[in-house]
């Protein structure tokens, strides 16, 4: 007898339910599905709060994934920083499977949040808070190497939270990491190639980020230059710079890269930008509108009252 489909989705669903017994943990729902295994909402009984529970998916013959889920948990608990979520516990299932326990994040994923956002500079302070995370991770040794919208959490209160460590490694240039442990249109060149990697690797994928999150455009393909010519310029030249094939083009940390950020958004010229003395003109108007509102008004009435005493 041939099974149908919603059969087996819920065999699968069945198999992949996690056994919690011996834990402290009370299954609640599942949350989601990973490349690793399932994510669900978990009680735990101790504490009495809510938590995300992630488990390995079945069917790891080689230990691989065991591996990588607890790295991505002990890099994620030693990352202390308000953008990256707090890994509470770490421990095996009776069936064998690893599992690790976070805090539960209600919220939006980057470009979901991207396309419920109308404000350019709103999404551009989420895009700051993503690349202190980024940053900070930097400044403790560890590099991201897949950071994308799909990993990025926008909370209900304004948290922004980075996730996924699962492909983390260390910042110092190191060779033999395998070519495309990472995700196509989002990985550097170097990372591409499997070469030496090291802060600007993950600067590119944040200027893949930074673009999704600007064009609400996720196919990455051609048409993004017709996209960036959207763009203010200035911003298009940050993603430019964040995205040069030359490493020496490239801002060289993911600071350099919010500083620029930083700038654009409090009027003032960025280093990936070379302006037009018009373009200068332009934005410093801009930024002294009110000044040259009032000098404006001032000269209107001045004229007015010489106007008059004239007649």
């Amino acid at each position: 007898m041939r099974l149908g489909d919603d059969t087996l989705d819920h065999l699968r669903e069945v198999i992949d339910e996690p056994d919690l017994s011996g834990t402290k943990y009370r299954l609640l729902e599942t949350l989601g599905q990973g490349g690793m295994g399932h994510v669900f909402v978990a009680e735990d009984t101790e504490l009495r709060r809510k938590v995300a529970l992630k488990v390995l998916r079945v069917g790891d013959a080689q230990g691989e994934l065991v591996k990588r889920m607890q790295k991505e948990a002990r890099t994620a608990a030693r990352l202390e920083h308000p953008g990256i979520i707090p890994v509470h516990d770490l421990g095996l299932l009776p069936d064998g499977r690893v599992y690790y326990v976070t805090k539960l994040v209600h919220g939006q994923r980057l470009d979901e949040f991207a396309a419920s956002t109308e404000s350019v500079a709103e999404r551009l302070r989420v895009f700051l808070k993503i690349c202190e995370a980024v940053s900070y991770a930097h400044s403790q040794g560890v590099l991201h190497r897949d950071v994308k919208p799909a990993n990025i959490m926008v909370g209900e209160f304004g948290e922004v939270l980075v996730l996924d460590w699962g492909t983390a490694g260390a910042t110092e240039p190191s060779k033999g990491h395998t070519a495309g442990h990472g995700t196509p249109g989002f990985m550097s060149p170097e990372q591409c190639a499997g070469a030496t990697l090291d802060a600007r690797a993950d600067v590119y994928a944040l200027g893949a980020t930074l673009y999704v999150l600007l064009t609400r455009d996720l196919s990455l393909d051609a048409a993004r230059r017709e996209h960036l010519r959207s763009l203010p310029r200035p911003l298009a030249g940050i993603i430019r710079k964040e995205q040069a094939q030359d490493l020496e083009q490239r801002y060289g940390s993911a600071k350099e890269l919010a500083d620029d950020i930083v700038r654009w958004l409090d009027g003032e010229p960025v280093s990936a930008y070379r302006e037009t003395p018009l373009e200068k003109l332009a934005r410093f108007l801009n930024r002294n509108r009110f000044i040259v509102i009032i000098l404006l008004t001032y000269m209107v009435i001045r004229l007015i009252f010489y106007l008059a005493l004239k007649r």
